[in-house]
């Protein structure tokens, strides 16, 4: 008699066609899982094509199209998992984006824009996928949600109000949607990066329009949070950690509700649990470079 084989868990990452969210899916596929890696805009899947193709993965990966600011996008993505596959057992939101620029000169637009994404963006995917997950708890016994948060959900930055405040919401809502699905087996999780080498401070950054005009009073100043960006020194941990960290929380059966990571993540935490909030400011402000 044949052995039957065992049914692939299943995840699904948002966010999938770069940085974290690439290595994740790919991470996750090395290690048996089903990964449905979605993203906006399916043209921009052809690294993560080359790569899954390269190591024997592609049947493994799933791609699909999914804007998690479109909320008939996002319904149809649950159907999709639902028909097509059964069950969810990992759900990692990832999709999002970092705006930068003084907090004064931000319109709300803009700041809408941000929390769409990065806050209202996790709360419909996850809110639309938790039926399916539910139910998977009652076949399987357990399911995850990892939250891709920040330190800038844990402590603010200058310059990153709004990216702050998206990340600060997620940490609130996130952390009592723990509490709700915990005796339904359901693990809620936040990873909370600091500064890793991914192109969310290159293609991926957005500033605010007043920070590049010439007009701003602040101008100066945000020229010299720019200088600070392209130099590099913001992003030079390999984020391959971050997906080993999703894989490990993935495959754990009691995963804690947060985990920071990153030195420059563990250090600012330290500090400003150790230190007066002035000085913990004053040390922020120089490394922006805006305190001139």
């Amino acid at each position: 008699m044949p052995i039957p084989q065992k049914t692939p868990k299943v995840a699904l990452i948002t966010g999938a066609s770069s940085g974290i969210g690439l290595l994740a899916t790919l991470t996750l596929a090395r290690n048996g899982y089903t990964v449905i890696a979605t993203m906006r805009d399916l043209a921009r899947a052809t690294h993560l094509r080359e790569k899954a193709e390269a190591e024997g993965l592609a049947d493994r990966i799933d791609l699909h199209a999914l804007d998690v600011t479109d909320s008939a996008q996002v319904t149809e993505a649950a159907n999709y998992v639902k028909a097509t596959h059964g069950r969810l057992d990992v759900l990692v939101n990832n999709a999002g984006y970092a705006l930068a620029g003084f907090s004064e000169e931000t319109t709300l637009a803009e700041l809408r824009h941000q929390f769409e994404t990065n806050f209202f963006g996790a709360v419909q995917t996850t809110t639309a996928m938790l039926p399916l997950m539910r139910a998977q708890t009652r076949q399987t016994g357990g399911a995850k949600i990892l939250m891709i948060s920040s330190i800038s959900g844990l402590t603010a930055f200058p310059l990153l109000g709004s990216y702050n405040a998206s990340k600060f919401a997620l940490e609130g809502w996130s952390e009592a949607l723990s509490m709700e699905l915990r005796s339904l087996g359901i693990h809620v999780s936040l990873v909370e990066p600091g500064a890793f080498d991914t192109d969310i401070w290159s293609r991926n950054a957005t500033i605010t329009s007043a920070t590049q005009s010439p007009g701003s009073p602040n101008y100066k100043r945000s020229q010299a949070f720019l200088a600070q960006i392209g130099n590099g020194k913001m992003s030079k941990a390999d984020p391959q950690q971050i997906a080993d960290l999703i894989l490990r929380i993935a495959q754990s059966p009691n995963p804690k509700l947060r985990y920071l990571i990153g030195k420059d993540a563990r250090s600012a935490k330290l500090l400003r649990t150790l230190l007066p909030m002035r000085l913990f400011q004053s040390i922020l402000l120089k490394a922006s470079g805006i305190d001139s």
